[in-house]
């Protein structure tokens, strides 16, 4: 395989290249980043997606086989419009496709969608049944259907990742692994909340499922990618116990909402969440179930089982040296 994956300095193209590597394919990584892992710089082609000349002469020179476009922007921006925060969802991904129509040598292409083009609450009835609730979803629909009206001529499918995490997450490391790993992590009552969540190495194996897989189950397919579902609290305990030795503490949800309407108030006069807001409390409070049977019919159950991705997450945040120099520990 010969592969050009876009944005493959950020968390996923990171942990892919690092699998990709040992099996000895050739990879190119066409982002506007260094890598987060400086082990990979040897890969990595300066460019930005939102250049279509820049792109289309490193997909001519490199003559990819196989594309992974996972460029763009994942913060979630509820004070950007469309054209002012998610040009690269849509621009970029709009030149991304156009490089790979003018390059013959490819013969499969996984282009990156998001869960967040279906909001919590119902599952959508086909993969173009959209109703997003956030800017960042919005971008994402249009990502889609660019996909779908260029219609490659290549092995195509539409990927939907799900809550994805694992080594190399820094905004997990600054934020929710550091609160655990403090003991300042309170979860608002012991009701089930179901979510789908992805250990980012079943998510690469998952999509090295699809490149191998036989053209008639994937092309012009819709996809989610990551683990059967899980109570939020089970995965929470998991860190914590690997972090703290310890279950995290279980506050009444009542006595939560207290406390998310006093943190609301920092949360407006800073612009930054506070610990916990309204805002966080309903996100802990809300199922977010995807369709992922259709992947486990195809691509069999994933390989790493949640304590195993626990444990292997926490390993590296206790080895991790950021480039500031901080190190260990969470």
């Amino acid at each position: 395989m010969k592969l050009l994956v876009t944005g493959g300095s950020g968390f996923i193209g990171t942990n892919l290249i690092e699998v990709l590597e040992r099996e000895g394919h050739e990879i190119l990584n066409y982002s506007l980043h260094p890598p987060l892992n400086p082990a990979q710089q040897r890969y990595w082609r300066a460019g930005d997606i939102l250049d279509p000349a820049q792109t289309r002469a490193a997909f001519r020179e490199f003559q990819p086989t196989h594309v992974l476009h996972l460029a763009g922007r994942a913060e979630c921006d509820e004070n950007l419009t469309l054209e002012e925060g998610y040009r690269v969802n849509i621009d970029g991904t709009r030149h991304v496709l156009e490089a790979i129509r003018e390059t013959p040598s490819v013969e499969r292409t996984i282009i990156t969608s998001s869960q967040f083009v279906c909001a919590p609450g119902r599952l959508p009835d086909g993969d173009t049944d959209y109703f997003p609730e956030t800017v960042y979803g919005q971008s994402k629909v249009v990502t889609e259907k660019l996909t779908r009206d260029v219609d490659l001529a290549c092995t195509w499918t539409i990927v939907r990742p799900t809550n994805i995490w694992g080594p190399w997450h820094l905004r997990y490391r600054r934020e929710f692994w550091r609160v655990v790993a403090r003991g300042l992590y309170v979860h608002p009552g012991r009701q089930p909340v179901i979510r789908c969540y992805g250990y980012v190495k079943n998510v690469v194996h998952q999509m090295q499922k699809i490149f191998a897989a036989r053209p008639d189950l994937v092309h012009r397919q819709t996809i989610y990618l990551g683990d059967r579902p899980v109570n939020l609290l089970d995965y929470v305990n998991g860190f914590s116990r690997a972090l703290t030795g310890k279950d995290v503490r279980v506050v009444p949800r009542p006595l939560m909402r207290v406390f998310a309407l006093l943190g609301d108030i920092p949360t407006r006069l800073t612009r930054k969440p506070f610990l916990i807001n309204s805002s966080r409390l309903r996100s802990m409070t809300t199922d977010y179930i995807t369709p992922m049977e259709r992947t486990f019919q195809l691509f069999g159950e994933n390989p790493y089982p949640l304590a195993q991705g626990i444990d292997e997450t926490v390993q590296w945040l206790r080895s991790y040296s950021g480039p500031d120099g901080s190190a260990g520990g969470a």
